[in-house]
């Protein structure tokens, strides 16, 4: 699971808000979605470190369901996992913060900022991780990827944009996947299906409300907020709940590993590959996370792959590119 962390790129009024929904797609490196990247670099040399970079990110953030496994067997419960990993997050991209000697978000954007962290960000990460405790890591992962379709269609429905035939082939395609994906492919229970859903759509309201935030946030200041809204949700219902931290080794390296690896460095890498290459080619590479974490679990977790989770799966991702396309068109 992704959420992006950049500075909100302001959307031109005549500018249809399902042209975008390819887009959304790259917006998954950190928790401020609609960001705007430094002018990027378009020498070959540039676009190939580009490709290099978000590739590796796809990677950092598709390996967070493996994590999430190992954490969930150490006895860590998802509220206290989220914790543990906002937490360290939010010190590491705070220690960034003060390197940078960047600025906070002030009014509308900041007060955005702040409930994007404490409902969308934790929502969309406690629907998400309840899934991976009610069905397995390769389905979780495909039907996350049902969000930029989401995004798409949430934009003609609530605001009312009109879908072009691109986006609406992508829209078809995602749910035909999101069918074959849940229909007979196993590995999870209805209720493990519907946070897996739900991740996505609450995710796809995320991407819309960071489309419209002020131009003053920034990349580090909007990470730094949301992350930190974020933890201290999940700090005040330890409070009230305690906490199950893992009790092995192995555990607190995945809890680590997902903070650092899955978060940070993940982001980190995204917004290197972002300046790059733009939003959209990042788009396109990033489609390699949800075929990562499917192999990735058949591999490590012993998750069976099915021929319908496969031709699922690769509707799903044909939405993606899709809408990517539909991007380059608008």
């Amino acid at each position: 699971m992704r959420e992006t962390a950049g500075a909100p790129r302001q959307q031109d009024e005549r500018e249809s808000a399902p042209a975008r929904a390819g887009d959304a797609l790259a917006r998954r490196g950190g928790p401020a979605p609609g960001e705007r990247a430094e002018p990027a670099r378009r020498d070959g040399k540039g676009r190939v470190a580009g490709a290099v970079y978000i590739i590796a990110s796809a990677l950092c953030f598709g390996s967070m369901a493996i994590f999430g496994r190992v954490a969930f067997a150490a006895g860590v419960d998802t509220a206290t996992l989220l914790l543990l990993r906002f937490s360290l997050a939010a010190a590491l991209t705070w220690i960034v913060f003060a390197y940078k000697r960047a600025r906070l978000p002030r009014g509308r954007g900041l007060a955005t900022l702040v409930a994007m962290g404490a409902v969308g960000y934790a929502g969309q990460a406690f629907a998400y991780f309840t899934a991976l405790t009610l069905a397995s890591a390769g389905l979780v992962a495909l039907l996350l990827y049902l969000y930029p379709a989401l995004v798409a269609l949430i934009s003609r429905v609530v605001f009312r944009h009109a879908l072009t035939p691109l986006q609406l082939g992508a829209v078809v395609l995602a749910l035909a996947g999101s069918f074959l994906t849940v229909g007979q492919a196993g590995g999870g229970s209805a209720l493990g299906i519907f946070f897996g859903v739900l991740a996505a759509l609450i995710y796809a309201c995320y991407i819309l409300t960071g489309s419209r935030l002020p131009r003053d946030v920034t990349p580090t200041g909007s990470s730094a907020v949301v992350i930190t809204s974020a933890a201290a949700v999940y700090g005040a219902l330890a409070c009230v709940r305690g906490v199950h931290l893992p009790v092995t080794a192995a555990g607190w390296g995945a809890v680590i590993a997902i903070a650092v690896v899955c978060t940070v460095l993940a982001i980190a890498l995204f917004l290197a590959g972002l300046e790059r290459v733009g939003a959209v080619r990042a788009s396109i590479y990033s489609a390699v996370e949800p075929v990562f974490t499917v192999l990735l679990a058949t591999v490590v977790l012993g998750e069976e792959l099915t021929a319908l989770r496969v031709v699922g799966g690769v509707l799903i991702l044909g939405a993606v590119l899709l809408l990517a396309r539909a991007d380059v068109r608008a």
